[in-house]
């Protein structure tokens, strides 16, 4: 993009209205210097977010939540160790008694061990697409408010020469009044534009506060005191192509990555439900003293016994199970296809943004403004020269500093635009990892309005 050489609101401060009379000048305003402060970088936020946020560490304990889940699904079962005895008399408990010790064990049949942990598996691989997709989304919501609060910055330096200038003017106005070069009005109109630059300020000065707080509590630290912020918005920004961002939306979405770790845990569990109407066996070992005496009086001594046991799938072959796994595998799939049409749909509404907000700081930066600029130009000069009132030379100016502080708005809603775009569309630095996105903007729109309620 073409980039103005003098750009009003980041490279000069603007020279107050000076006019000669008698030889002397009568306002004038010098360089804003800004107080000595700590300063913050666009890469100090993000540190900071990777480190606090809590949800990253939730998603984060998610993933070894399910890498539990899969390690357990995986183990054999335990065997039983126990005694039996039989027999037993009261009155010839020596004689006619039996004695047993035994092991039991199941025997896992038909794969369903592996087929359980390929459940959990793609269960901790939904997992991971969840941290990925929450990692980006703090990210994004990191940088998405960074340009706003970079925005208000410039928005209160702006306001603030203003309403610096406008109290000089008031000065200038009296001063011309004195001396017959101005009337009442004039001077009540200059009181009137000062008035409103100072309320501009106030207004601006609020909502960068709303924001660095909302930034403040997304990277983790809600007591981090103001700084300044280090940034330009007018720096190169990147033109996108939608075809371009699209294709990488559908094999890069972690969202979508999400969802088709979901099918594939539906299909494993489809195949666990196929494969549990085959039986298990369970075999019992068991070995152990007889003291029952027959006819020679001897006991019978050490004997052995052995059991298998398989349950017939007559009734219960998991009929409900394979209906149900299927419909979830069915369900699995329509939920892939939705959140690709809702990426598409939430694609082609962000891009558009985009386009308009290109547009928009184009024209202003070639049209606009330097129209603005010019017809504050020719106002001064025509009032030097005693051909125009001193008010239009004031309308003139705060025309011009409203453009910019517009100007501004739109360079933050542009790069807004091209961070979600470049984001993979992922926002909502506070929401519950694998959280839907929409409620995800939803969260950032109410955050700005002061309710933080998520």
């Amino acid at each position: 993009m073409k980039i103005l050489a003098k750009i009003f609101i980041s490279t000069t401060v603007w020279a107050a209205v000076t006019v000669s009379l008698n030889g002397e000048s009568l306002g004038g305003v010098a360089p804003h210097t800004s107080k000595a402060q700590d300063t913050l970088r666009f890469i100090d936020f993000e540190q900071m977010a990777l480190s606090n946020n809590p949800t990253i560490a939730e998603a984060a304990a998610s993933i070894r939540s399910a890498s539990g889940r899969k390690v357990q699904a995986g183990l054999y079962p335990n065997p039983t160790v126990g005694y039996t005895g039989e027999e037993m008399s009261a009155r010839h408990f020596g004689k006619t008694s039996e004695h047993f010790l035994f092991v039991e064990q199941k025997i896992i049949t038909a794969g369903k061990r592996k087929y359980r942990r390929a459940v959990f598996e793609q269960e901790r691989a939904r997992a991971e697409a969840d941290y990925e997709a929450q990692k980006r989304r703090v990210l994004n919501t990191v940088r998405i408010l960074y340009y706003e609060a970079l925005g208000g910055q410039q928005q209160v330096e702006l306001w603030g020469q203003l309403a610096k200038i406008a109290r000089e003017a008031v000065d200038i106005s009296e001063q011309l009044f004195n001396v017959g070069q101005a009337d009442r009005p004039d001077v009540l109109e200059s009181e009137i534009e000062a008035h409103k630059a100072e309320l501009d300020l106030i207004a601006a000065e609020n909502s960068l506060e709303q924001v660095w707080e909302i930034l403040a509590i997304v990277v983790g630290n809600p007591t981090l005191p103001r700084a300044h912020l280090v940034g330009v918005l007018e720096e190169e920004i990147p033109q996108l192509d939608q075809d371009a961002i699209l294709t990488k939306l559908l094999h890069e979405s972690p969202e979508l990555q999400s969802a088709r770790a979901t099918v594939e845990r539906s299909r494993a569990a489809m195949r666990r439900a196929q494969a549990e109407p085959i039986p298990d066996i369970t075999i019992r070992l068991g070995l152990g003293y007889n003291l029952e005496r027959f006819t020679t009086g001897v006991p019978v001594g050490p004997e052995g016994n052995i059991s298998i046991g398989i349950p017939l799938p007559l009734f219960d072959r998991n009929q409900g199970g394979k209906a149900a796994a299927q419909a979830e595998l069915d369900r699995a799939e329509q939920e892939l296809l939705r959140q690709e049409l809702i990426l598409r749909a939430r694609l082609s509404s962000t891009f558009l943004s985009y386009r308009n907000s290109f547009r928009i700081v184009e024209q202003y930066q070639q049209e606009v403004l330097p129209k603005a600029q010019m017809a504050y130009d020719l106002y001064l000069e025509k009032f030097q020269q005693m051909a125009a009132a001193y008010p239009q030379v004031l309308i003139a100016q705060r025309t011009l500093f409203q453009l910019h502080v517009e100007y501004v708005q739109s360079l933050v809603k542009l790069w807004q635009n091209v961070v979600s775009l470049q984001g993979l569309l992922l926002v909502g630095g506070l929401n519950d990892p694998g959280e839907s996105d929409l409620r995800g903007e939803i969260n950032i729109r109410e955050m700005r309005r002061g309710r933080l309620g998520m």
